[in-house]
């Protein structure tokens, strides 16, 4: 099921679509969306943020173009569901979520669903996390005010990003990749996100 809504929409990456289709994104979500969880759309979290849906999680695990083998930095942990899905792509995932209460919850759940190349931590996500830094690829699950150069610059060469990225009333979901020295983007689509709150991002 998962698979053939994703296929629909786009998405050809067949490692990407094991992925979705591997994680069991009803342990990821309230027990009072439950009976949504496959639905293609984004289901409330608490306080005021949403876990995406399969296909926005999917369009970004594609637009990252993994092989396996690298560390990836996510910004924005929510539930965990889109760190389960990039532990199956990656190497390693760093995840960075601001409100502690999400972050605790989400370590519990990843490290119950045998997750252990995740590791979650509490931060400011619009500052990525320079400490471990280069990365190979950096997923950010929340609207950047503008183009991250903050989080371009933790990239390593050759090193890709996948953004929502505001535009008016809306967001833009683009693609960055860092090539000797230069930065190509792409369009990926139209999207709706919860702003990403920090310090490089949007007033709390």
């Amino acid at each position: 099921m998962v698979a053939r809504q994703l296929r629909r929409r786009g998405i050809e990456d067949e490692r990407v679509l094991d992925a979705m289709g591997a994680v069991r994104r009803e342990l990821y979500v309230p027990d009072a969306e439950r009976e949504r969880a496959y639905a293609d759309s984004a289901l409330p979290l608490a306080h005021d943020q949403t876990i995406s849906q399969p296909w926005v999680v999917a369009a970004i695990c594609q637009g990252l173009e993994l092989g396996g083998d690298e560390t990836v930095l996510e910004v924005g942990t929510g539930s965990g569901y889109s760190a389960a899905v990039l532990s199956l792509l990656a190497e390693r995932v760093w995840s960075v979520e601001r409100i502690p209460e999400l972050a605790t919850s989400a370590a519990g759940v990843l490290a119950e669903d045998g997750r252990d190349n995740v590791e979650v931590v509490i931060g400011d996500g619009s500052r990525g996390l320079p400490e471990q830094a280069p990365f190979d690829a950096i997923a950010v699950h929340a609207a950047t005010p503008d183009t991250p150069l903050g989080l371009l610059d933790q990239l390593g060469e050759g090193g890709r990003l996948v953004a929502p990225v505001a535009a008016g009333n809306s967001e833009v979901l683009m693609a960055f990749a860092r090539e000797g020295g230069d930065l190509a983007q792409r369009t990926i689509g139209p999207v709706r996100f919860v702003p990403l709150i920090g310090k490089e991002g949007f007033d709390a």
